[in-house]
């Protein structure tokens, strides 16, 4: 047998000194040289694994990690070094698998659980992921990444409470800026814009400076009101990161929002994530540059097949311009509206409506200021989201009559019924409420598939023609450029424990009125997971 020439000691410390010092490069640059003479050496494919990651070749790290443990399957820092490639390289299972080995090899090692614990949360397997941050903790019980992490998973599934306390044990043992702006998040879903603000500016106070701690600061402040400090941090976002996508994309709905087209556009384009391209189209509708628009609708058509703020957007113009609508998101929409009462809500002497009263005059749920409301006030954050029995009591009874509601369509030839969620998730939902002269202009909701309202107090007095108070539902809407007045609408007046939905492209409004009782209602969104 012949044996493989042993990598003389000298030659092993002047390789461990230049890992050592950081020397990258020149450890894995003698680290191929020396292969050549000795290509059973773990240590030399170790080395020159680490190199090749640092040089961000990471096909060839994961080699050479691979060929380390093709000598020794035994070292629980090489299965976590090939683990951590594979991760990067969105091969999840591969490195699922080694950080396994790692642990089995380790049973103490701390940075195996925590990144087994980022892979499961990657893959939605949130039990898995926090099972795993949770051992990590165990072990070093000051690790605030996975205690923040746990905080994370909890507000992905509307846990706000109890991702508040994650988050708060988080920086109570390490006070950062990701830390603050975590918490923020959080605090901003549950309603409460005033701490949200808070943690934003303490996020940037600590730094270091990330595009998206301005950008979310300033979307806070606008919904608070500030409109000239939102402006501020919403560019600011841009001016520390002008390539982050999702900076672009807030600072250009802030700037449609305000009516300022040509330059959201600017944004828009930057953007390129989510409806940023229907939302240039809406620029280019209202700044009535209707060539451009149609060039533009085209081409979006098709490749955009599930777009509800497309099919309004195209809805329109073939409208506008007497020709056919050829995007079959969902043809006359307005027959798909849905008005029915909610047992749940009339039951029992409606005590869940004095349930939802009572909880939305007591509960500590933030107001967010909307430009399209007059005499009323709008909640912030998802009231879904929240820990009162009253509002999960109205979502579920929601649940059971929207599903029951896709039966009764089921076989429609259209994109709405055909993408149709599949599990009743709802994206957003608010109160609103409105004093004598309220109103909502009329508006969509862009980012939605499902839209609609629960009422649970309606003025008595709808006024002479009985329309005052009233949901009036129409193809035309937003002060869209009209060239005629030949389109379609619906009015439909609600009683006290009626819900009224319908698909998100449809244009809606609340009709003024001058009754001295209030008007107060819960809209809400729901999506699919792939919007």
């Amino acid at each position: 047998m012949v044996r493989m020439k042993q990598l003389p000691s000298q030659k092993t410390q002047e390789l461990m000194i230049l890992h050592q010092q950081g020397n990258i490069k020149a450890a894995g640059e003698m680290a191929i040289q020396l292969l050549k003479d000795y290509p059973k050496e773990l240590l030399l494919h170790n080395i020159l694994g680490v190199y090749e990651e640092n040089q961000g070749n990471l096909k060839a790290a994961a080699n050479s990690y691979q060929n380390a443990l093709n000598i020794n399957q035994n070292i629980p820092e090489l299965q976590f070094n090939l683990g951590a490639i594979l991760h990067a390289l969105n091969n999840n299972e591969g490195a699922i698998d080694h950080y396994q080995k790692a642990i089995k090899l380790n049973p103490s090692f701390t940075e195996a659980f925590f990144n087994l614990g980022i892979t499961y949360q990657r893959l939605s397997q949130y039990e898995l992921a926090i099972e795993s941050y949770e051992k990590a903790v165990n072990i070093q019980p000051g690790f605030y990444e996975a205690i923040a992490n746990i905080g994370t998973i909890q507000q992905i599934q509307g846990n706000l409470e109890e991702a508040i306390t994650f988050f708060k044990k988080s920086l109570a043992i390490f006070e950062d800026g990701r830390g603050h702006y975590n918490i923020a998040g959080a605090y901003r879903n549950l309603g409460n814009l005033s701490l949200s603000i808070k943690h934003y500016k303490k996020a940037i106070e600590i730094g270091p400076a990330e595009a998206e701690f301005y950008s979310d600061l300033g979307d806070s402040l606008w919904h608070d009101g500030n409109i000239q400090e939102a402006n501020r941090f919403l560019r600011m976002a841009v001016e520390v990161d002008s390539s982050n996508a999702k900076s672009n994309y807030q600072l250009g709905i802030f700037l449609y929002d305000n009516k300022a087209f040509i330059e959201a556009i600017k944004y828009f384009e930057s953007a390129q994530i989510g409806d940023s391209e229907e939302r240039i189209l809406y620029c280019l509708y209202k700044l009535k540059e209707f060539d451009q628009f149609k060039e533009k609708l085209e081409g979006l058509i098709t490749k955009k097949n599930c777009s509800p703020f497309l099919a309004t957007l195209s809805a329109h113009y073939a409208q506008n311009f007497k020709i056919e609508d050829f995007y079959n998101f969902c043809p006359s929409p307005l027959d798909f509206v849905c008005h029915e009462q909610i047992p749940e809500l009339v039951k029992n002497n409606q005590q869940l409506i004095k349930d939802l009263i009572n909880d939305i005059d007591n509960a500590d749920i933030g107001q967010r200021k909307q430009s399209r409301l007059t005499a009323g006030i709008q909640s912030s954050g998802n009231l879904f989201k929240r820990d009162e029995v009253s509002f999960n009591k109205l979502a579920e009874a929601l649940k059971k009559i929207i599903k029951k509601y896709f039966l009764k369509y089921k076989n429609e030839d259209n994109e709405f019924i055909k993408s149709f969620p599949k599990n009743i998730l709802f994206s957003s939902a608010w109160y609103v409420r409105m004093q004598s002269g309220g109103h909502l202009t009329s508006h969509i909701h862009e980012e939605g598939w499902v839209s609609g309202a629960v009422y649970l107090v309606v003025p008595k007095d709808s006024g002479p023609d009985k329309q005052e108070g009233a949901i009036e539902l129409s193809s035309d809407g937003d002060e869209y450029p009209r060239l005629h007045n030949e389109f379609e609408k619906k009015v439909i007046l609600p009683n006290v424990g009626d819900v009224i939905f319908f698909p998100s492209s449809v244009f809606h409004r609340t009709i003024p009125f001058i009754s001295k009782e209030e008007r107060i209602c819960i809209a809400f969104d729901v999506k699919p997971k792939f919007r």
